[in-house]
């Protein structure tokens, strides 16, 4: 199997072993971990939780994206809806978790990646972390409680990360609120090691230091000043004529305008509710539309079906996107809203 799950002296450990597809998250991984909590919520044996994956490259750079592609372009869109409504799931019990719930995120940390590590209570990152939510690339939101992670940011960090997808080192996700500890990486084997013996989470805390500052701490003030307007094509327009402007505009705008509009709509409801299963309520709302009345698809063929980088999107531009079409993404699906 992709995934090693066992009990080890003090701690349940959970390695997400796909290093090869960048450990991205399956149905079948979301189901055994979900399995694995269950079972040790009440195992006085097991002190704490330590989640962590094999490879160098990424902790998980997100979900099964294959997989939803190659079921939702033959028109079965109950399969990702079924995939989303277990993995939320999931999400919302990590971070309702009643034991300490450790995970070690080296590389890319990205989508599904960050739902089964940065809900958890200890969230350690070292010098190769890159996080991101980066969905509206590929014409979804930011999911599994992202939109609560960005909502919970500083400022208005959280609609800048959502919508540009930027990728923040250890110190960013520090400042944005994605991660606790940075812990330089030639330590976490130790670290594992003292866990399994003491099952005593305060030896996180006990390596944690202050990482050099990131990039987005020099942008606060400029995300803040423009993030904040009414609508993304206020922001857009208020961005001003520099390098960073412009370089954020692009971003911007090469995402899915369905998402990316959607997007905004979806942290600032996240920052309104303040709580998990709210806000994977209101993304399951997006998602389960995304491949059937959304861009979902047509973002996967481009980014990596046939790479072309080149997606039509159902709408030429942001201010295509009518206040009415948000609202219809964002209303409760036909077939309910997600049940926890």
């Amino acid at each position: 199997m992709s995934i090693r799950i066992r009990k080890i002296g003090r701690i349940g450990q959970i390695t997400l072993q796909r290093p090869e597809a960048l450990n991205a998250v399956t149905y079948e991984m979301v189901l055994a971990i979900e399995a694995a909590l269950d079972e040790w919520r009440e195992d006085d044996e097991v002190a704490c939780v330590l989640i962590d994956a094999e490879g160098h490259k990424a902790f998980s750079a997100g979900g099964d994206l294959q997989f939803m592609y190659d079921t939702a372009s033959k028109g079965d869109f109950d399969a990702g809806r079924n995939f989303w409504r277990d993995e939320y799931r999931l999400n919302a019990k990590i971070a309702g978790y009643p034991k300490p719930y450790i995970a070690l995120c080296q590389g890319f940390t990205m989508g599904g990646g960050v739902g089964v590590s940065l809900h958890g209570s200890h969230r350690v990152v070292g010098e190769s972390s890159k996080i991101a939510m980066p969905e509206c690339a590929v014409g979804l939101v930011p999911d599994v409680g992202g939109s609560l992670l960005l909502a919970r940011a500083p400022g208005r960090l959280g609609e800048y990360l959502g919508v540009s997808g930027y990728r923040m080192n250890a110190s960013d996700a520090i400042l944005a609120g994605f991660a606790d500890y940075f812990i330089p990486e030639a330590e976490w084997r130790g670290l594992t090691e003292t866990l399994i013996e003491t099952g005593d989470w305060s030896a996180v805390t006990a390596l944690a230091r202050d990482p050099e500052d990131g990039p987005l701490m020099a942008t606060r003030e400029q995300v803040d000043a423009h993030f904040a307007a009414d609508t993304l094509s206020d922001i857009l327009a208020s961005l001003p004529d520099d390098d960073w402007g412009q370089a954020t505009a692009k971003t911007i705008r090469a995402g899915s305008p369905l998402s990316t509009n959607c997007t905004i709509e979806l942290v600032r409801r996240a920052r309104e509710s303040d709580e998990i299963r709210s806000a994977l309520q209101q993304e399951y709302r997006f998602t389960s539309r995304s491949a059937s009345e959304g861009d979902f698809v047509e973002g996967i063929r481009a980014a990596i079906i046939d790479k072309d980088r080149t997606p039509r999107w159902r709408h030429a531009g942001i201010g295509d996107v009518s206040a009415e079409t948000v609202a219809a993404m964002l209303a409760e699906p036909p077939g309910g809203d997600i049940g926890f």
